[in-house]
């Protein structure tokens, strides 16, 4: 058993009382209700950024603009059931407006799904101005939202660049801090990083172009650092036919995607190489890649030289702690929600045994129990 902050216990007895777990015990399974022996077994996995809403359409295209709310809700449905059984108890989803309703549903346990945080909408350069930014901030946390996603570049698509002013930076990651609600920055380049760690924003996201001084920089100021390399651009690539011509999607945009897969390998190593950077796992799944969340942690070991210990630890106690839920999901022990994850097994000594879920329990409810062996995630594409 890995408990999520980087102990290792053998022979556990993991005791369960409604929700949350009530003890864990070593030396003695006897009269366990479930034996997971065979399996190791870890906390329920976080993705900090999925896209649940994201999803191709009945003729297998990426559906930019659903046909009614009715079926994106379904499609969403789907995703996060998907994702569910990859072993993800709790996504972040930076956002769509379906999202509501998917959480409440999933918190009233009428809908399978993990646990959900979501951003509803996103602000960027054309959200107006400094004090027309505030007030969207405070909105956004009227509706509901549980974190502000804010797009402080251009889409590696684009090029990457700084599109929001340091000003409108400063007037969304202030409100956001003075309102107590948390925010996540969309930004490739090395200044529109620098940027949003100067104006206070608590979690980049991507950083394709991320130089050592910025990478740096979000380690002094304990800025939370989601670099995508093992899903997002690979997922685009494996499905360009269901993507192209829509949008930004065009041959160019492919291109730079093509060309961040280079950009995302040297970057992963020189992140992981930074001390005390805080590294948290998110994907950027879109439409194609609910349920192979898990290569995201696969690929930062494989690409990044991360230890296998510390990818777990950044998908589960470090995630939970970005999403100030550190004290309720992410580790293993007495007092948390009872979410459990058995693997195929062991991933200190073969990581891609992340991929291969054989029970998933959240919040004490078991939503998957298969024999070892048969275990890995599969879906094909449209």
């Amino acid at each position: 058993m890995l408990d999520g902050t980087g102990r290792t216990l053998r022979n556990a007895t993991i005791t369960v009382q409604g929700s949350k777990i009530t003890s864990i015990d070593t030396g003695n399974t006897a009269g366990a209700t479930y034996d997971l022996g065979q399996l190791t077994v870890i906390p329920g996995m976080i993705d900090v950024h999925a896209h649940v809403a994201w999803h191709f359409d009945k003729d297998g295209r990426y559906a930019a603009r659903p046909d009614s709310p009715a079926q994106e809700i379904l499609y969403s449905a789907e995703n996060a059931y998907v994702t569910l059984a990859a072993g993800f108890t709790t996504i972040q989803s930076p956002g769509s407006p379906s999202d509501v309703d998917l959480r409440e549903a999933i918190a009233r346990g009428v809908l399978p799904g993990p646990r959900i945080l979501t951003s509803i909408r996103q602000l960027n350069e054309r959200s107006g101005t400094p004090a027309e930014i505030r007030e969207k901030v405070r909105q956004l946390k009227k509706d509901g939202a549980d974190v502000v996603k804010i797009f402080a570049s251009a889409s590696i698509r684009d090029g990457g660049k700084q599109t929001m002013t340091d000003e409108q930076l400063v007037a969304a990651c202030g409100e956001a801090k003075t309102i107590g609600i948390r925010t996540m920055v969309h930004a490739h380049s090395p200044e529109s990083i620098k940027a949003s760690v100067n104006a206070g924003c608590l979690q980049i996201e991507h950083g394709v172009f991320a130089t050592d001084e910025v990478l740096k920089l979000m380690a002094d100021k304990g800025v939370y650092f989601d670099p995508n390399v093992g899903v997002v651009l690979q997922n685009y690539l494996k499905n360009k036919a269901h993507f192209l011509n829509i949008g930004n999607y065009t041959e160019e945009g492919f291109a730079y995607m093509e060309k961040g897969l280079k950009l995302n390998a040297d970057m992963i190593k020189r992140a992981v190489a930074t001390p005390k950077l805080m590294m948290v796992m998110g994907t950027d799944a879109v439409a194609g890649a609910h349920g192979h969340n898990a290569d995201e942690i696969v690929e930062r070991v494989r690409q990044g030289n991360q230890k296998p210990m510390d990818a777990i630890i950044g998908a589960t106690s470090l995630a939970a702690k970005s999403m100030n839920l550190e004290k309720a999901i992410g580790t293993l022990a007495a007092g948390y929600e009872a979410d459990l994850v058995g693997l195929d097994g062991d991933p200190l000594s073969d990581i891609t045994a992340v991929t291969r879920v054989a029970f998933v329990m959240k919040g004490g409810k078991i939503y998957k129990n298969v024999s070892a062996g048969s275990a890995r995630v599969s879906r094909s594409a449209p």
